[in-house]
């Protein structure tokens, strides 16, 4: 892997992300369509050159890193959704538009927002992750750790390795989360209330199977987990087995 080559693109990967976000508000503010038009065909050419520098770090990170593999397959996943909301506008505004036009460009301009929410989260903690990831196989190079003669890893980069997994694991549930909120957002609200229920109840820490059963939403538990990351929740070990309590019921 050409680690500085790497880091160069993670940059401009980054810097590009930046320009799209401070361009993508000014959907919200254009009035006319040619303006909306250009607007939109500028974001479109930013996340062609966003989803080519993710093929290249792909390609350059895929044979060290499975932990850098499935983060990026996210990137281009997202990037690739974007571009196709992107290039929807693009269509309905090239041509005349008429009130069912208008109608459709509402809705394809609502999808698109809704979207968002979830891309540039997810854009900016796989671009973090990506970044520490590279920056773990550069100082392993620096150390040699490389070599088959290696014996043991030393303790400072084991801890570093493992703070590395676990933010993996954050992000995976994070991902799962935001694919459950823009597919079923009324699932997270129901498994939110049920929790707060058990709450009034009496029940200040409630195990994910008895949120499940009052809102009678499956696997509530990645629910539960994602609100955890956000911060409307919190969680703790009780008995080896997670639960949860709503931090407006939190005594601190």
């Amino acid at each position: 892997m050409k680690t500085e080559k790497v880091k160069n693109a993670l940059e401009r990967l980054e810097s590009l992300h930046r320009e799209f976000e401070s361009k993508f508000p000014e959907l919200y503010t254009e009035k006319s369509v040619e303006g909306l038009h250009e607007l939109v065909k500028g974001l479109y050419s930013i996340a062609g050159e966003k989803m080519d520098i993710a093929g290249e770090l792909y390609r350059e990170l895929a044979p060290v890193s499975r932990d850098a593999e499935g983060v990026i397959k996210e990137l281009q996943k997202n990037e690739h959704q974007m571009k196709f909301r992107l290039e929807e506008l693009m269509n309905l505004l090239a041509g005349p538009l008429d009130y069912d036009e208008r109608t459709r460009l509402k809705a394809a301009l609502d999808r698109l927002v809704q979207f968002h929410r979830i891309y540039d989260y997810t854009m900016r903690r796989a671009i973090q992750v990506v970044g520490k990831e590279v920056e773990s196989i550069e100082f392993m190079e620096r150390m040699g750790l490389e070599s088959e003669n290696q014996k043991k890893v030393p303790a400072g980069i084991m801890e570093r390795l493992k703070g590395i997994e676990e933010v993996e694991r954050k992000l995976d549930a994070l991902v799962t989360f935001t694919g459950r909120l823009y597919s079923h957002p009324g699932d997270v609200y129901k498994v939110e209330e049920a929790l707060i229920e058990w709450h009034r109840m009496g029940l200040l820490w409630v195990e994910a199977r008895n949120v499940e059963k009052l809102s009678g939403v499956r696997d509530a538990e990645e629910i539960l987990e994602g609100l955890t990351l956000i911060g409307v929740t919190e969680r703790k070990k009780r008995g080896g087995e997670s639960v949860y309590r709503h931090r407006s019921f939190s005594s601190g």
